[in-house]
């Protein structure tokens, strides 16, 4: 028996403050993520170096995920998945 899981895909972001997005999925579900501790390494420090160029974050209506102009991208599978911090008491 297979078991087929369904790719989530990102229909519409919003930069907001500092390098949080909020997306929306085909399926209604809009989440708010902060990347800020995601950029790292070639293709995101650029980002996260130039907060103007992270704001022009865009949906890819192919891939149905967010990409930036110097082509990075997220697996919006885990952009769905990524759960905020744990609050300490």
């Amino acid at each position: 028996m297979t078991t087929q899981t369904r790719t989530a895909r990102i229909t519409s972001v919003e930069p907001l403050d500092g390098f949080t997005l909020r997306l929306t999925f085909d399926d209604g579900v809009t989440r708010e993520v902060d990347l800020e501790d995601e950029l790292w390494g070639p293709m995101f420090e650029p980002l996260r170096n130039a907060p103007d160029l992270f704001r022009l974050v865009r949906v890819d209506p192919e891939l149905g995920t967010v990409v930036w102009p110097n082509g990075a991208d997220l697996d919006p599978d885990v952009l769905r998945g990524v759960q905020p911090p744990a609050k300490r008491g």
